[in-house]
């Protein structure tokens, strides 16, 4: 069964904003070759939560993960991302959709941020 990922950031206005994003979307596709990923925005940009999935439901993606790429659940996470994803389950009742946590909420992300933040301190003398 074909799993696709779709990993799903704000938007915004300023295209340079996604760079960064569509770098983690590259390099989740060169550590998984073969496995369909798609970068999806809630605003401003395409493609939408629900166009990213229906082109993996339309790949034959069996399973659909979904991943946050926000630093913390707010209130896009918690109210507006839920309901997006019963909408995407009810437009493809054979592709079972699962949200995970925010990714700035796995232990690895928080330790990369106080590993950056950490190398700007001088050590003491």
């Amino acid at each position: 069964m074909k799993t696709g990922l779709i990993l799903f950031a704000h938007g915004a206005r300023d295209p340079r904003w996604a760079l960064p994003f569509e770098a983690v979307a590259e390099r989740v596709r060169q550590a998984r070759p073969g496995s369909p990923v798609r970068l999806a925005f809630l605003e401003f940009m395409s493609p939408s939560l629900l166009e990213a999935g229906a082109a993996l439901a339309a790949e034959g993606c069996a399973h659909i993960e979904v991943l946050p790429l926000f630093l913390g659940a707010g209130g896009h996470v918690r109210k507006d991302l839920p309901l997006l994803i019963e909408q995407m389950q009810a437009a493809h009742p054979g592709s079972a959709v699962r949200l995970h946590p925010a990714v700035g909420e796995a232990p690895s992300v928080v330790q990369a941020m106080a590993d950056v933040a950490a190398g700007l301190l001088r050590s003491p003398a």
